[in-house]
């Protein structure tokens, strides 16, 4: 979820120019709708030639699905970067993270996250379905279950539910203004250590 702009025609790398583009169509995508942004917005943002978006990205839908998966992917420095400590302390740094993350580029963000709840295509819903699905097993890395085998599909059951909740709950405070970080936080934080420390014991090793 991080990328920067750097405007103007200068001779990159194709690297970088790819998340120059990147760059323009995440903020573009976000302050205005798709039917509104252009190929041709995009590459003056970005100081390009246009025929360099078709290069690198394909359509223009093709880009703004790499725009949604940036945006509702969590990248994998974000669990190299949690610090050692105990499973409270690695909690609260990743649901820090994802805040951070998400406050960042919140038009960005709110715009990916609302497109993605509008009548979707096979498309859509497959960029989605990665997303999710890396965001569980990266939920599961930070709190040292990734391992796990037994009752497998319920915890990941259990964990994609959790991302939609962190979805859902970022939506009322970066939205509506409903929570504050601060509360945000706390409900994320408390629900994940108590799927972790009560809720999938009790499947595991269910009362007689």
């Amino acid at each position: 979820m991080t990328v920067d702009a750097v405007p103007g025609r200068r001779r990159l790398e194709p690297d970088i120019r790819r998340g120059q583009i990147l760059a323009c169509a995440v903020r573009l995508f976000g302050e205005r709708p798709y039917a509104e942004v252009s190929t041709t917005d995009i590459a003056r943002a970005a100081g390009v030639a246009r025929g360099l978006i078709n290069h690198y990205f394909g359509t223009k839908k093709d880009l703004y699905l790499e725009v949604i998966r940036v945006m509702l992917t969590i990248p994998e420095v974000a669990v190299q970067s949690l610090p050692e400590g105990d499973l409270r302390t690695r909690v609260d740094s990743s649901v820090a993270w994802f805040l951070d993350a998400v406050s960042r580029h919140s038009s960005s963000w709110l715009a990916a996250v609302n497109a993605a709840g509008t009548g979707r295509d096979a498309d859509m819903e497959r960029v989605l379905a990665q997303a999710e699905d890396t965001a569980a097993d990266y939920v599961l890395i930070t709190v040292g279950l990734a391992d796990v085998t037994e009752h497998r599909e319920e915890l990941r059951g259990m964990i994609r539910a959790y991302v939609g909740l962190a979805t859902a709950t970022a939506k009322e405070w970066l939205n509506r203004d409903a929570l504050t970080r601060a509360q945000v936080h706390l409900l994320l934080a408390t629900t994940l250590l108590t799927i972790v420390e009560q809720v999938f014991p009790t499947i595991v090793t269910p009362s007689r």
